[in-house]
């Protein structure tokens, strides 16, 4: 699964036997490669000529010409949207927003207060879940801004636990 976002506008991309579903419907085009960074497509009986002119793989933009206009596009794949999911951002020296639960449990202890200023890898709090203690880490660097639980809550899957 992807997420392809173009013009603010976003798509669910899945792989399928027959080419690909955008946004749960099936795509039928033909594509043809004419070299490294062009390609031409057929699609719902229009001729399309799309170009790849750059690649920026650290934020997994691409920038597409397709007849003469100007695309960017984000990909996101699984694992992208898992993290972002949980509050955590899988691009190198991005500022970290904030740390969300990734599962249920119970705050059993803070590491942290409001103004500590913490690095990748910090233990921020510990999470008890299923009988097992999880210390949960700081994604990046930062400054707390705010705590959202105290020692002894319950928290769900996806809550915010920390702000930065």
């Amino acid at each position: 699964m992807y997420k392809a976002t173009v013009n603010n506008n976003s798509f669910d991309i899945e792989p399928a036997e027959a080419g690909f579903l955008v946004n749960g419907k099936g795509v039928a085009w033909d594509l043809v490669k004419i070299n490294d960074t062009t390609f031409h497509i057929l699609y719902q009986n229009k001729s399309y000529t799309a170009e790849l002119v750059k690649t920026d793989r650290e934020s997994k933009t691409f920038t597409f010409k397709i007849n003469g206009r100007t695309y960017p596009v984000t990909l996101k794949d699984k694992f992208d949207l898992l993290l972002e999911k949980m509050g955590l951002n899988n691009t190198a020296g991005s500022k970290v927003n904030s740390v969300k639960a990734p599962m249920p449990g119970l705050i059993v202890d803070l590491k942290i207060q409001v103004g500590d200023s913490v690095k990748q890898g910090d233990a921020l709090l510990i999470l008890e879940a299923m009988k097992m203690e999880n210390i949960l880490k700081s994604p990046g660097e930062g400054i707390v801004k705010n705590l959202k639980v105290k020692k002894g809550d319950s928290v769900e899957k996806g809550q915010v636990l920390v702000e930065f």
